[in-house]
C-alpha cells in the first residue's frame, strides 16, 4: 500500500486579475513541490476569485462586479488550463483548483482536476450553487459524479455544500474514491462556518472510509475593504476558513490553517483506508442493496439535440415540431447510466 504527500492550499487570490491568481497558484505549487508535496487542493472558485461581493452586495448593486467576473472567468479548455497542466505536468504534482468556468453566456463554479502528467481527467460543475450563488452560477449536471484515477489514488471532488448533500456524497463513495478533495470559499460567515466545515469533512471521511483534503481561501484585510467599506458588512468577510487533511478514521493528520495563507501539509498512508473499512463499508458490508439504492443520472446536459429521420423519433416530437425541432435529451430524473 503506498504513501501519499498531500497539501491543502490556503491562501489568498487576486482580486484584480485572473493572470495574478494564476501567478499565486504557480508560486504556491512550486512550494509545495520543494515540501515533496503529489497532491495539492486549492479552495473553491479560486480563479480568478470567488464572488465575495455577491455575499455582500444587493443584486442591483452587483451589476459592474458580477460583469468584471465574467471578463476574468475562465474558459475549459483554454489559455488558463493550458497553463495549469504545464505547471502539474512540470512538478509531476495533481492539482485541484476550482475555477469561474464561462461558457457562452454563463458562470458555473467548476472543479478541475489535472494528473501528474498534466492531462484534465476531471472538469465537473456544482450542481447547485448555495443562495447568494444563484445569482452567479448557472447548475451542473451529474456526469461529474466519478471518482478519477490520478497518480496519487483514486480522487473525488465536491464543491462547498454540495457536502450537504448525502446523495451526492455516497454517489462518489460508490465510485471507491481514496482520496475526497474538498473546496470552500473560506473568508466567510465567521466561526460558525469553519465550525462546520470541520464537522463535514470529517464525517464524510468516517463515511466514506477515504482520505480528505480541504481547502479554504482567504482575504486579506485590505482586500475586504475594497469589497465593502461598510464595517458590520466587512464581519462577513471574516472567519470560515478550515484548511485541513483528515484520515479515514476522522482524525486531523496535521494542524488546520484556520487563519492566515499556509499549507496544511500531510502524508496519506493507504492502510488506513482497509483498516477503517474492515470495520465499516458503506457500500460493501455495511450496506444493504436490496433495501436501499441509489440511481445517478450521468449523462451530460444538453439543452438541444437534433433529431434524424430514423432514430426511432415520430414524425412531431413532444412539442409537435418536426424531427428537425428542439426535443428532450438524456435520461429522466433518477434514472442510471
Amino acid at each position: 500500500m503506498k504513501r501519499v504527500k498531500a497539501a491543502a492550499v490556503q491562501i489568498a487570490p487576486d482580486l484584480g486579475s485572473c493572470d495574478g491568481t494564476v501567478a499565486r497558484i504557480s508560486a504556491a505549487v512550486g512550494q509545495a513541490a520543494d515540501r515533496g508535496v503529489e497532491l495539492a487542493v486549492f479552495p473553491e472558485t479560486f480563479v480568478p476569485y470567488y464572488p465575495y461581493f455577491s455575499f455582500v452586495l444587493p443584486p442591483v448593486a452587483s451589476g459592474k462586479e458580477h460583469l468584471r467576473l465574467y471578463s476574468e472567468a475562465v474558459e475549459v479548455p483554454g489559455p488558463v488550463t493550458e497553463v495549469f497542466s504545464e505547471l502539474a505536468a512540470h512538478h509531476r504534482m495533481v492539482l485541484v483548483i476550482g475555477v469561474n468556468e464561462r461558457d457562452g453566456g454563463s458562470l458555473y463554479n467548476t472543479q478541475l482536476v489535472f494528473d501528474a502528467d498534466g492531462t484534465l481527467v476531471q472538469k465537473r460543475r456544482k450542481i447547485t450553487p448555495t443562495y447568494h450563488e444563484r445569482m452567479i452560477w448557472g447548475q451542473g449536471d451529474g456526469s461529474g459524479f466519478r471518482a478519477v484515477e490520478t497518480g496519487v489514488g483514486r480522487l473525488g471532488v465536491l464543491a462547498c455544500w454540495e457536502h450537504y448533500n448525502p446523495l451526492a456524497r455516497y454517489a462518489l463513495m460508490a465510485e471507491g474514491e481514496q482520496i475526497h478533495c474538498a473546496q470552500f470559499p473560506g473568508s466567510m460567515v465567521g466561526q460558525i462556518f469553519a465550525d462546520q466545515i470541520e464537522v463535514t469533512i470529517r464525517h464524510h471521511a468516517l463515511e466514506a472510509g477515504c482520505f480528505v483534503v480541504n481547502a479554504t481561501g482567504w482575504l486579506t484585510d485590505e482586500q475586504i475593504n475594497s469589497i465593502t467599506p461598510d464595517p458590520k458588512l466587512q464581519k462577513a468577510l471574516r472567519g470560515g476558513c478550515h484548511s485541513a487533511i483528515i484520515s479515514p478514521e476522522g482524525v486531523p493528520l496535521c494542524e488546520p490553517v484556520t487563519e492566515g495563507e499556509g499549507m496544511a501539509i500531510a502524508d496519506l498512508d493507504f492502510n488506513l483506508i482497509t483498516k477503517r473499512k474492515r470495520m465499516l463499508d458503506s457500500v460493501g458490508h455495511y450496506s444493504r442493496p436490496d433495501i436501499f439504492s441509489l440511481s445517478v443520472n450521468r449523462h451530460p446536459w444538453q439543452q438541444a439535440t437534433k433529431a434524424e429521420p430514423g432514430d426511432g423519433v415520430t414524425e412531431t416530437d413532444h412539442y409537435g415540431e418536426s424531427n428537425y425541432g428542439i426535443v428532450p435529451s438524456g435520461l429522466p430524473v433518477g434514472a442510471s447510466d
